[in-house]
């Protein structure tokens, strides 16, 4: 009977074993099938360095499926609470979709200049001209030392949003 009983605790041990293996293995693919996929973290958030921007040429990035405007201002251009301000350097960061139908505008002599219906934005991403009903939009962002990383929602940030908000 002593054989049966210790066949029977290590047949229990082992199945018991195999269950729990079995259950950690599961909880590992069930956490990697919930986890968001790298691509869709990376595409959240996207940084950009400021510093070898040149003044009065725009650059365009991609976040989240739009273009994003970065502009870092020449001295001749309006300065706007707007502005991010670093190191006594101005740039504008705007959505790059017209606010009236969501066409791209261009950059063409110091104004964004949707070609859709002739709306125009200036270099502070204002509406100067044609159907749009406001400003470029903002993004989130965040400041650190002198790249933004768009995604994150930063002191800079919500210091131009509340000027924003203020405005309407």
């Amino acid at each position: 009977m002593s054989n049966e009983k210790n066949r029977r605790d290590f047949l229990g041990y082992t199945f018991a074993a195999t269950a729990v293996v079995g259950g950690v293995v599961s909880l590992f693919g069930m956490k990697r099938a919930w986890d968001p996929l790298p691509s869709v973290l990376a595409g959240g958030f996207t940084s950009v360095d400021l510093k070898p921007l040149k003044a009065g040429q725009p650059k365009t990035v991609k976040w989240r499926g739009k273009p994003v405007f970065i502009l870092k201002k020449t001295a001749q251009m309006e300065q706007s609470p707007r502005d991010l301000v670093v190191n006594n350097e101005r740039f504008i960061i705007a959505i790059g979709l017209c606010t009236h139908l969501g066409c791209i505008p261009a950059w063409k002599k110091n104004v964004w200049k949707c070609a859709c219906h002739g709306g125009e934005f200036n270099s502070s991403g204002k509406q100067t001209f044609g159907p749009p009903p406001r400003p470029l939009d903002l993004p989130t962002f965040s400041l650190k030392n002198n790249t933004i990383v768009l995604g994150e929602s930063g002191e800079e940030y919500q210091k131009i949003a509340t000027y924003l908000v203020s405005q309407v």
